[in-house]
């Protein structure tokens, strides 16, 4: 446990390990004033595009968690700087929430569902069967397919929903076409998280409750890894996958427990 309270960075999954839902959970403002007592690098990186960095910010305050804007990093971020990389000024349609919407508003990245360059989808309330039909239509044209995250499912104090590669299924299956995720465990949204952090990867530690994605970006980016059951994976089902984290614990508290 030493080792992983030794390190200068900290990248941290935010549903199921800080909180589910609106429900913030055992331990998780003991572990956040933990790292700012001891003037850690920290950054909640979370596979959710729903929200805007700011609205993730006033989540925590509304939870008693005070936390700078950033902090934060989100798919929908992350999801720019790849179609900005990939074409400056594209235009997309999307199926999200406002911080996917707002993110690529902000970048200049039109919307467009006529003959877009991308079809985008991320996790929102837009979704319906009208949205997917022309998601499919709009891929056959040519548009690129792409996910905000892989994540087949998040969890919420109501239980597990479903999440983004659930939604973009019927679209790659009625298409033929695959589409790329850019969320982790993506080394892209790894790599964008250690420059913002500002440490390299052998002093930073990936924590999160996802075996399929918090674990496996943190073992393929070379950070220390840590699995929390607080969320999506339980002690059980660990056993599916060829891989494991470093340390495996109850919650973020755990870290700063005496």
């Amino acid at each position: 446990m030493e080792t992983l309270r030794n390190k200068k960075g900290f990248i941290c999954d935010m549903d199921g390990v800080i909180y589910h839902g609106n429900k913030l959970l055992s331990g998780a403002r003991e572990f956040v004033d933990w790292l700012y007592s001891e003037n850690k690098n920290f950054l909640f990186l979370t596979n959710s595009s729903e929200r805007t960095p700011r609205e993730l910010q006033q989540k925590l305050e509304s939870m008693g968690l005070n936390g700078d804007e950033s902090h934060f990093y989100t798919s929908a971020q992350a999801t720019v700087e790849f179609i900005r990389d990939q074409c400056r000024f594209g235009s997309a349609y999307v199926i999200g929430g406002t911080g996917l919407i707002m993110a690529l508003h902000d970048a200049g990245i039109t919307m467009n569902d006529v003959d877009p360059d991308y079809v985008i989808i991320g996790e929102g309330n837009s979704y319906n069967y009208e949205s997917i039909l022309k998601a499919v239509r709009l891929v056959l044209k040519g548009a690129k397919l792409i996910g905000t995250n892989s994540d087949l499912t998040g969890p919420t104090e109501n239980g597990i929903v479903p999440s983004c590669r659930a939604m973009i299924s019927p679209i790659e299956m009625s298409t033929g076409k695959s589409a790329y995720f850019i969320g982790k465990p993506n080394p892209l949204m790894m790599r964008t998280g250690l420059r913002i952090l500002g440490v390299h990867s052998e002093e930073a530690a990936m924590i999160g409750d996802r075996m399929d994605t918090d674990i496996v970006a943190g073992i393929e980016s070379g950070l220390d890894t840590v699995l929390v059951l607080s969320g999506v994976t339980t002690q059980e089902n660990m056993t599916l996958f060829p891989y494991g984290p470093r340390l495996i614990l109850n919650g973020v508290g755990d870290i700063v427990a005496k």
